[in-house]
């Protein structure tokens, strides 16, 4: 497996299976458990997710050395604000069952996001998380929150996949070599983007599917990529796209995919709020 160096010395897989939207109490279990059969070292799951617990379970029965495997979650912005944010590491860690987390997000970029970064940089002092980044955050977003961190985030999972490139965030990412994690690396089964002719071209060329042309594309640009499926030919097939390399101009061709829109927008009004209103990971 290919891996990307973070900012803070440490090291992720470039591609990682998703549970956002899994079932707890047994289809994330049975879907990890497929996904590291696979060859997956890194897992990405939240408090939000409501399934960490099946995910730490998954891991122990794997058989697999702890260190091998690369856990990622991720605060709700319930919790945010310093205090709130101390507990819910230590929650987070209690439901995985784990020592420590390989990476910890701010998974919505509202509220305390400064207090609750503070909480979660003591935590990475204390070796409960080894890395520790945001997520979702948009330009506007990046360059009001994190010019106030006193260390810069490791990494900044956003949408992105051909259609929504976010190149202006890159930009700024870049100067402080912070890596984009892509959520959505797939336009959540976009059918149009799945069905375009240059990538349906691309897959006949080297025996690949769509999905895989996608995902490659983006292991390519220097993304981590977080494709999400419970079929295990689609758990499988994702991660086998090692074995070839797109040219200069298959790579210009995607590139100009982009629409610079996604689905989700972060700097609309009210969404903090409104994330707050209808998701609750405690009472």
């Amino acid at each position: 497996m290919q891996t990307v160096q973070l900012n803070d010395g440490n090291k992720i897989p470039a591609v990682g299976f998703g549970v956002f939207l899994i079932e707890k109490n047994g289809p994330t279990y049975d879907a990890v458990k497929l996904a590291l059969k696979a060859g997956y070292r890194h897992i990405d799951t939240a408090a939000a997710y409501f399934n960490e617990s099946d995910v730490g379970r998954a891991v122990k029965d794997s058989g697999i050395a702890r260190e091998e495997i690369f856990v990622t979650s991720k605060i709700w912005l319930q919790d945010h604000g310093y205090d709130a944010a101390k507990k819910a590491v230590d929650v987070s860690l209690q439901k995985l069952g784990l020592d420590y987390m390989d990476l910890y997000l701010i998974h919505q970029p509202y509220g305390d996001v400064v207090g609750a970064w503070k909480a979660l940089e003591e935590a990475k002092t204390a070796g409960k998380i080894k890395s520790i980044g945001v997520s979702n955050m948009t330009p506007k977003i990046y360059s009001a929150l994190v010019p106030q961190f006193s260390t810069l985030p490791a990494v900044n999972q956003v949408e992105c996949n051909p259609n929504f490139q976010q190149k202006e965030l890159r930009k700024l990412m870049n100067k402080d070599g912070v890596k984009l994690e892509a959520w959505y690396p797939l336009g959540h089964g976009d059918k149009k983007l799945l069905e375009n002719p240059a990538i349906v071209e691309m897959a006949k060329k080297y025996g690949k599917n769509a999905g895989q042309i996608i995902l490659r594309f983006e292991v390519q640009e220097g993304f981590i990529v977080l494709p999400k499926s419970t079929n295990p030919e689609r758990i499988a097939g994702n991660i086998n796209i090692f074995d070839f390399e797109l040219t200069a101009d298959e790579m210009e061709k995607l590139r100009a995919m982009d629409t610079g829109k996604g689905s989700h927008n972060p700097d609309a009004p009210g969404v903090g709020e409104m994330l707050l209103k209808n998701y609750k990971v405690h009472d």
